[in-house]
Formats: structure tokens, sequence, C-alpha cells
């Protein structure tokens, strides 16, 4: 892993030394690795860097992310991540109940094996899979970590799964974003036709809305998948029939090795 000085650190995030300082007091960045006087610090400080900026650009505190950070490096569960960045107060629950896994190098390790690899690690990273967290990582849903694990043991490489997941991604932000529009047209109205002190009904209206539109899309996944598997079968079945076509002697005829 390349090292860097703290100047070099601080231009490669893209922020002042006295800022990478600041976060090194508050305890927001681990220690670095010292030869003498000097202070190296790795790609795990970058990343926890980048991390810190992604977060605040969404407007969570310093306070919440050293809440945050504190609770990775004491191995607490993730469940709690909303109230401890200050979320608890957001007018609308997330629509999602992915809960966020831990790993270490090790637990990836056991999930992926040999596919684990600087390239497919930059884009798990890359499609926000994963976050990095010192020695660690932090899985964004155990559910897809799972589905992801259990398509390489079926032999599927991790390359093959991330790519599909990329193109998943633009599918269903695709379903999001006409979900999101049927539902504010329809149901919600414009913003200005909500009534002042009626905003605790749009989390309502969300939570109701949000089961019909999961088996909306579960099962027009279930019947794309029955056209699409039985299409593929009927391919195998011609293609079989033709190669077995191919190699029976012309003119011999379908009993004839029994004689």
């Amino acid at each position: 892993m390349r090292e860097y000085r703290v100047e070099e650190l601080a231009e490669a995030a893209g922020i002042p030394v006295r800022t990478l300082r600041f976060y090194r007091e508050r305890r927001l960045l681990p220690p670095p690795r010292r030869a003498g006087r000097i202070a190296w610090y790795s790609e795990d400080h970058l990343a926890r860097l980048r991390t810190i900026a992604a977060l605040l650009e969404r407007g969570h505190t310093l306070g919440g992310i050293a809440e945050l950070i504190a609770a990775w490096e004491n191995g607490r569960t993730l469940d709690g991540v909303a109230e401890l960045l200050g979320l608890e107060g957001a007018p609308a629950p997330p629509w999602s109940d992915e809960t966020p896994v831990r790993l270490s190098p090790q637990a990836l390790a056991d999930y992926f094996g040999e596919d684990v690899s600087p390239d497919n690690l930059t884009t798990a990273l890359t499609l926000g899979y994963i976050a990095v967290d010192g020695e660690n990582v932090v899985h964004i849903s155990r559910r897809l970590l799972e589905a992801s694990s259990a398509l390489v043991r079926e032999g599927v490489p991790l390359a093959a799964v991330l790519a599909a997941g990329r193109e998943v991604r633009g599918h269903v932000d695709a379903l999001a974003e006409l979900f999101t529009q049927v539902i504010g047209a329809y149901v919600l109205g414009p913003p200005t036709a909500l009534p002042a002190g009626e905003a605790h009904s749009v989390p309502q209206a969300l939570q109701r809305l949000r089961p019909l539109a999961k088996s909306i899309v579960e099962a027009e996944m279930s019947l794309a998948m029955d056209r699409r598997v039985r299409a593929e079968i009927d391919v195998r079945m011609r293609k079989r029939a033709e190669t077995a076509g191919r190699e029976s002697p012309e003119g011999l005829p379908k009993d004839a090795g029994a004689s």
C-alpha cells in the first residue's frame, strides 16, 4: 500500500493540511505510522478522509461522524447509524431495511476467497457496496453480501457479479424514479397542497406504499425470469436437437441401433 506524508495526504484528499491535523486531533483519523520524526499515512487514511468528506457534503456533523467511527472501531452493530448521525428526526423513514455488515479482511476472504482482488475491491468501492474503515470494510447490505457470496460459490466470478450489479443499479434507479413520480403526482400531490401541520402524513403514506412497490417489482421480476428461463431452455433444446441430428448417420432409422 502507498504511504503519504501529511502534505501528500492532504493534497490527495483535497483538503488543507490544517484540516487534516484538526481531524487527527478530533480522533477522526487513526494514528499514522511513525518512522523517527516522520508520520506516514496509508491509503486507509485517505479512504477515511474521503468518507468524512462525503458525509459532510450530506449535512452530517463532525460530532456525528466521530460517534459513527467510534461505533465501528468498538465493533458495535450499525443498526443505529441514523441515530448516530443525527438523523432520528428525519421527515421520512428509510425506504430500505438493509443491514450493513462490518467485515475484517479474513471475514471478507471467507465470503469470496481468491476473488477478493484489488480490482474487485475498487469496483465494489465505486459502486458503494463497501466502505473502508481502517483495516476493515463495511458492506452496505447483508442481503446483497449473502447473495453475492452464493453466486460466487455457484461458480460466477465476483467480477461478473459486480458487473451485473452495476447494470441492475441502473435499472432499479429508473424504477425508483418511476415510482417516485407516480407517488408524488397521485398520492402526495404538489408540495404546496400539503396543509400546515400535516407533514407527518408524508412518512405515513410512504410506509403504506413501500410494500406495494416491493410486491410489484418482485412480481414483475418473477414473471420476467419465467419468460427468460423458458426462452433459454427452448434455445438449448433446439441446439441440442440440431447437434444430435448432425451427429447421426444420414438415412439411419432411429431404431437401427436396437437391431
